[in-house]
């Protein structure tokens, strides 16, 4: 596996990307149809589902008590009862980060201490038009506050204007300033109009740096769904063949049921093999998805599903 971090912008390659839309449209709907997990093997998908899990509150109702609250169920997303009945003790599940705005970094961090990671989203988040300068502080300020991932955002005219130099150059400088520390390049892909898009904005991400690649910031009207996210995993995928470096997925928005959960699960185990469903090279960024897993789980021990009463939402 590659060791290099950043590689040359490659406009050759990019220029020659093509999508078949149809053949993926096939692909995705095929997938659906003739691949599903059952009873205990469900239980056991839905339960490395939390694991992938980047928890997030991005409202802007955020206060201390709410993502209090949201640490809370982070560190413990399942109820004990539930995990009792599956044999499993009380630390054996955690979902795979917190992810918020960065004037709550330093509350998640009083409550995490170091048991997850925490992610913050930055670069003028959602739509990723601030001064390129403030976009660039927001990443040095969360970093500095305990950030352990930056959800960065890129600036979606530049793919549409299929400027390539300068969405590499923004990249490359967002992962020079973060370092060490992880960066998501999320892609906005409703705001991209075409799948051809989103993998030519993938590839320049990658070329440029970014640890993960990630659909959307759940703002946009389009977000997460198994088409575009295809397109992104084999974009992974042949990047991962020219250089030896393996990219995160992170598809992210609208993603809020276990069945919905479990689809994309099979999709990255047959795109990009089981070796990319860990929370090292996917996560899933959602907020209500959990709750869901938890009834079905429920449903699963004791027969019957939870009112809404029986357990606790974060």
């Amino acid at each position: 596996m590659s060791n290099k971090i950043f590689f040359d912008l490659d406009t050759s390659w990019i220029n020659n990307v093509k999508i078949n839309l149809s053949a993926v449209e096939r692909r995705t709907s095929t997938l659906v149809k003739r691949r599903t997990v059952k009873k205990e093997f469900q239980v056991a998908w839905l339960l490395k589902a939390i694991t992938l899990i980047d928890l997030t509150t991005l409202s802007g109702d955020d206060t201390f008590g709410k993502v209090e609250r949201l640490c809370q169920k982070a560190l413990n997303p399942i109820d004990n009862m539930i995990l009792q009945n599956l044999n499993l003790n009380t630390n054996d599940v955690k979902v795979g980060a917190i992810c918020v705005y960065h004037h709550l970094i330093k509350d998640c961090k009083k409550i995490i201490d170091k048991k997850l990671p925490i992610a913050a989203v930055s670069t003028g988040f959602p739509a990723g038009l601030s001064s390129f300068s403030t976009r660039k502080k927001e990443i040095t300020d969360s970093i500095k506050d305990g950030a352990d991932e930056i959800d960065i955002v890129i600036n979606r005219g530049f793919v549409l204007q299929n400027n390539w130099k300068k969405l590499y150059d923004e990249v490359r400088s967002f992962k020079k300033t973060a370092g060490k520390t992880k960066i998501k390049a999320i892609l906005g892909v409703g705001d991209l109009e075409t799948l051809r898009n989103v993998a030519k904005a993938s590839l320049v991400c990658m070329m440029a740096g970014a640890d993960f690649i990630k659909t959307s910031t759940g703002k946009e009207s389009t977000n997460a769904n198994l088409n575009n996210s295809l397109v992104m995993l084999r974009m992974i995928r042949d990047f991962y063949n020219f250089t030896g470096k393996k990219i995160g997925f992170k598809p992210a928005g609208g993603i809020s049921t276990s069945k919905s959960v479990l689809e994309f699960l099979i999709l990255v185990a047959e795109e990009l093999g089981f070796e990319w469903v860990n929370p090292k090279l996917l996560r899933i960024g959602a907020s209500s998805l959990l709750i869901d897993i938890e009834r079905q789980l429920y449903h699963f021990t004791s027969g019957r599903y939870a009112n809404k009463e029986k357990l606790a939402i974060s």
